[in-house]
């Protein structure tokens, strides 16, 4: 490769994090290397790889959680590397948004074949894992959201339902659509769940007694993050 591009090794077997930075590093690779998803999360953040090579198997917590809060902002390429070769364990990966799967132990050359597949397949553009609209923000990295200047506990539903406002921030998203990425496919004429999580929302994260709110409602359509003028 003509520029060097970062992989991302996560992975808390010292030997594996060994063989795969030698292998990596003799086809051009800049290895950067976490021991436990939580770093692997931290380490996407802060030092953008191209690539990402995830164990299933961590200390602290599942690879498949590692991928699944990865995806919920960051589009970068994963390659699963595990000892887990079922059928149900690919199939859970790759619908997680894994890009490829490698059973332990591995051949190499296959290795290196599948990473320059991923990045010829790989998106383009930039990506933050951190949000803001006005007096609202987003770590999606840590799920944290403070609200004019105080942390905000959100349950799980709540944090659902913000995020997908988020990742649409701007643009009017469906009831129906936030219902199936909320609630699921078999959710999408439960209107009232919407209504009532929206209403939680709102107490949790708008500013009372202000005109300007973020959470618009768009009469019989849906809902809309509103993207203030200063954070756009």
């Amino acid at each position: 490769m003509s520029d060097k591009s970062t992989a991302l090794i996560i992975d808390d077997e010292i030997q594996i994090r060994r063989l795969l930075r030698v292998v990596l590093e003799a086809e051009d690779y800049r290895v950067l290397e976490a021991e436990s998803g939580q770093q692997g999360l931290s380490d996407v953040a802060l030092r953008r790889p191209d690539v990402v090579l995830l164990d299933l198997g961590l200390p602290d917590m599942d690879g498949l959680v590692v991928l699944q809060r990865l995806r919920e902002w960051s589009r970068v390429p994963v390659l699963i590397l595990s000892v887990r070769d079922g059928p149900d364990d690919k199939v859970s990966a790759l619908d997680a948004g894994a890009d490829d799967y490698v059973t332990k132990p591995f051949d190499s050359s296959e290795l290196l074949a599948r990473l320059r597949a991923i990045h010829r397949r790989a998106p383009l553009g930039t990506e933050d894992p951190y949000f803001q609209a006005g007096h609202l923000a987003i770590d999606f990295n840590t799920r944290s959201v403070t609200a004019n200047g105080r942390e905000v506990k959100l349950t799980a539903t709540e944090y659902a339902l913000l995020k997908v406002l988020a990742q649409h921030a701007g643009k009017v998203v469906t009831h129906k659509q936030i219902l199936r990425e909320v609630w699921g496919p078999n959710a999408e004429t439960q209107s009232q769940y919407l209504r009532v999580y929206m209403a939680h929302l709102r107490r949790k994260i708008e500013i009372p007694d202000t005109a300007e709110k973020l959470l618009r409602t768009e009469s019989g359509i849906g809902y809309r993050l509103v993207l203030p003028s200063s954070s756009r």
